[in-house]
């Protein structure tokens, strides 16, 4: 089994005194998480599937006398699939509060439905977590470096999802179920979605654009939407896990694009699978934006286990000048090229040499992305 760095990052958090909040897509394997959190501990377990009708119906607007009823004698509570409590903060407040000798650890496929203020019910009284599919450094480590370094053309074509890396020869069914509307039923439940397919084909038109600067206007006339329309369902999108944006960095310096943003699926695979297309690298023309798509999402999964403190940015003139991308960590920017089959390393524009001195700079291909990924470069 993949040991995943969630699982450690989760058992040393383990304190009575907050809730454990685990948020992630679909299928990433939450629910696997709360069992071998229940296997690997010796504390009375209660698990609650919010799936059910009857488990949500005794978790919705919830007394704390219907609490220490439901949960005496047990001190884990698991609850999975929280999104689909009413006013579930509130009661894991109660829980938190009034049976301070009980751990609590929720599951939630969505941030929609979670609040996310500085004063929500759960302020201060909660560790969160962000659960992504598996990632190249739990590969590395479960494999060898070898061994996923001939693996990587169909980590790019098929992703990462545990049903994907742990059913080789299944990928494209696994993918095709993955990526129905069970991906973002979740948006449908929590927002005015009045028609379903206009996200589809917001999906479609978002993956054909990755690792280039998106125009909400552009993407808005594509789908007969207004930009405000189309920002809101990408909101709820990157809500969901199915994308991200990173946006430009800047400061103040001339030519600077200063309001764009790239637009990211967090799995290769399952932006594949919108698109239908699976063709393997050597008869691709899309090489270049899965590697670069590959590689920001590697990272990120990275820093998320790592609590990184820094930003994550890309940079770019209106001369064309270009990195791929950047991170801001105090001041101190770290700056990569991505290159999947070119054997020239391009040298850092003089711009951004001359603006920001305070640099380092990197190019990443398939013989140093290890590093990459693991956070060593």
């Amino acid at each position: 089994m993949i040991e995943r760095i969630i699982k450690q990052l989760a058992k040393q958090r383990m304190s009575p005194q907050k809730a454990i909040i685990i948020i992630g897509p679909r299928r990433v394997g939450k629910t696997a998480l709360l069992h071998m959190l229940s296997n690997e501990t010796i504390k009375n377990t209660l698990f609650m599937n919010c799936d059910e009708p009857g488990i949500r119906q005794k978790l919705n607007y919830t007394t704390a006398t219907e609490l220490k009823a439901e949960t005496s004698g047990f001190n884990l509570i698991l609850i999975d699939e929280a999104q689909r409590v009413q006013n579930i903060e509130m009661t894991l407040k109660l829980l938190v509060d009034i049976f301070p000798g009980k751990q609590v650890v929720v599951t939630s496929s969505t941030a929609l439905g979670l609040s996310d203020s500085p004063n929500g019910p759960l302020t201060g009284r909660k560790y969160e977590y962000t659960m992504l599919p598996i990632s190249a450094e739990e590969l590395i480590a479960h494999h060898g470096k070898d061994i996923e370094r001939r693996l990587l053309e169909r980590r790019l074509v098929y992703g990462l999802y545990p049903e994907v890396v742990n059913h080789a020869g299944d990928e494209c069914e696994a993918l095709t179920n993955l990526s129905g509307s069970n991906l973002y039923k979740d948006i449908f439940a929590f927002q005015d979605v009045r028609k379903p397919e206009i996200i589809e084909q917001l999906l479609q038109a978002l993956a054909l654009r990755i690792g280039s600067e998106v125009s909400y206007n552009e993407l808005g006339c594509l789908i007969g939407l207004n930009s405000q329309t189309v920002r809101r369902y990408i909101d709820f999108l990157e809500k969901s896990f199915i994308v991200f944006h990173l946006s430009s960095f800047n400061r103040d310096v001339q030519g600077e694009l200063k309001k764009s943003h790239k637009i990211y699926f967090w799995d290769n695979g399952i932006r594949n699978a919108i698109l239908g297309d699976f063709k393997p690298i050597n008869l691709r023309q899309d090489i270049g934006a899965l590697w670069e798509n590959y590689l920001v999402v590697e990272r990120l999964k990275h820093h998320s286990y790592s609590q990184f403190n820094g930003k994550c940015y890309f940079w770019r003139t209106k001369q064309q000048q270009e990195i791929d991308y950047l991170e801001d960590i105090d001041g101190e920017l770290r700056t990569y090229e991505f290159r999947w089959g070119s054997t020239k390393h391009p040298k850092l524009t003089a711009t951004f040499s001359k603006n920001y001195p305070n640099h380092t700079y990197a190019v990443i291909n398939p013989d140093n992305y290890q590093e990459f990924v693991t956070g060593r470069i």
